[in-house]
């Protein structure tokens, strides 16, 4: 625990060990810090098609421990341990955990973002099995089936124009009586023959037996319920930034997410954002490792400096 280390990376996700192997192959003394396993939010996708280099997918856990082995053949540690707080402002940066402190020159924030949730009994069980928070991810899963998508912003719409073009029938389902999305989505999804809008409405339960068999709804003006088939929905309506050990250090945009631009630097010298928890227009894997590769290069012409 008296170790200094060069750059302590908050997060095992694609963009913190994407880093992690930029900074060790750069000799810089690395750290990462991760509470469950390596992978972030793509360990829990079952198959990952968009990722560069795998002709026939891969799925999402062993892709990030591929990641974690690539970064510690070239010298990053990996510790499995929780932070509970950040000490950001001071030229040695520390991180206390539940193994004890972690010193740096620099730190990697890669805490990422988690989809905000239906609410609805039985979601986390049927995630990735008929529950998806990506359409992007997982929509070619979905390739002539029947679909839902819940929400109501430039996501949710996006989302549904993307699965218009692969799903037999895309139910766009919304708690209001018009998007909030920006006019541009508008037109398209009125011209999208295969998009069938669902107002005022709400998600009340999932159901299914053996099988994800699709949504009850509820009319948010009468209570009434129907029901609506589907084989699979895409949950759109936001993501939760992890930016609780943060907060009051680190400067952050309006929606909550770590203000940094596309140098990754944040208003903290030496302290840097990486992947969903960045200020950022796409959240992918291949933007959060891009990220990785960014900060690196920063963290090293900082402790250059």
């Amino acid at each position: 625990m008296d170790k200094l280390y060069d750059v302590l990376i908050v997060g095992g996700g694609p963009a913190g060990y994407a880093a992690a192997l930029y900074c060790a192959r750069a000799g810089l003394s690395t750290v990462v810090l991760e509470k469950l396993s390596a992978g972030g939010q793509i360990a829990l996708t079952e198959q990952v098609d968009n990722y560069p280099g795998f002709d026939e997918g891969i799925d999402g856990f062993t892709l990030g421990q591929k990641m974690e082995a690539q970064a510690e053949r070239f010298g990053a540690e990996t510790q499995l341990c929780e932070v509970l707080s950040l000490d950001l402002t001071g030229k040695i940066k520390v991180a206390h955990t539940t193994d004890g402190d972690f010193r740096g020159r620099t730190v990697l924030l890669a805490t990422g973002a988690n989809p905000r949730p239906l609410g609805v009994a039985d979601e986390e069980a049927w995630l990735g099995r008929g529950i998806h928070y990506c359409a992007a991810c997982d929509g070619m899963f979905y390739r002539g089936k029947t679909v839902a998508v819940v929400g109501g912003g430039n996501t949710a719409a996006a989302d549904a124009l993307l699965l218009s073009r692969v799903a037999k029938e895309v139910h766009l389902i919304h708690r209001r009586d018009s998007l909030r999305a920006t006019k541009v989505y508008h037109q398209p999804l009125q011209e999208a023959e295969n998009v069938i809008f669902h107002w005022n409405a709400t998600v009340a339960a999932l159901n299914h037996g053996e099988t994800f068999t699709g949504l009850t709804l509820r009319d948010k003006n009468t209570g009434a319920l129907t029901e609506l088939p589907c084989d699979g929905v895409f949950v759109s309506i936001g993501r939760q930034p992890n930016t609780e050990l943060v907060a009051g250090q680190v400067a952050l945009d309006p929606a909550g997410y770590i203000a940094a631009d596309e140098t990754t630097r944040t208003n903290i010298p030496g302290v840097f954002a990486v992947g969903d928890v960045r200020t950022k227009e796409l959240r992918q894997v291949v933007t959060a490792v891009a990220d990785g590769a960014v900060a690196s290069h920063y963290a090293a012409e900082y402790l250059a400096e």
